[in-house]
């Protein structure tokens, strides 16, 4: 199996939709999916490509000159746990350095929500180099704390 990391590049929403719509544990509901897609058209993405079928993608959002957030991020379930993940993060982390942004953020559902999917996603996040930095129940909802993670570049 070779992948291939192709990016950064825009106008991707529709390639990665269907691997949002793949992971319903992560991307199940519907105008959360609309909004990504919608969103990951205007950001810098990169795509993991298996010959020419797109198997996962991340995309990133610069807040200001000094910080961005890995807006989103997914593989396709069959590509789990085979390093395309930590692949993409490490191109999207040079090309944040390269354009001098120094500290990164991810918000996950939160650890209080008990879902042992986003424990997996938190664990990724934490392998990278983030850290929590506080959950919040006003940000989503009571139901869906969001966990801010971050990390110095």
């Amino acid at each position: 199996m070779s992948v291939n990391i192709e990016g950064p590049c825009s106008g991707k929403g529709r390639v990665c939709e269907p691997i949002l719509r793949a992971l319903p544990a992560w991307f199940g509901i519907e105008a959360s999916i609309v909004r990504f897609i919608r969103e990951i058209d205007a950001l810098p993405t990169w795509l993991a490509c298996e010959a020419e079928q797109v198997v996962g993608f991340v995309s990133v959002k610069q807040h200001t000159p000094y910080t961005a957030e890995l807006y989103c991020m997914g593989l396709l379930p069959k590509m789990h746990r085979k390093g395309i993940g930590r692949a993409l993060f490490v191109e999207a982390q040079e090309w944040l350095t390269d354009h001098n942004v120094e500290y990164l953020q991810v918000k996950s559902l939160g650890p209080s929500a008990g879902d042992e999917n986003y424990a997996m996603t938190r664990a990724f996040y934490e392998a990278m180099g983030f850290r929590p930095l506080e959950e919040f129940k006003q940000i989503w909802d009571e139901h869906n704390p969001c966990l801010i993670m971050v990390m110095r570049l």
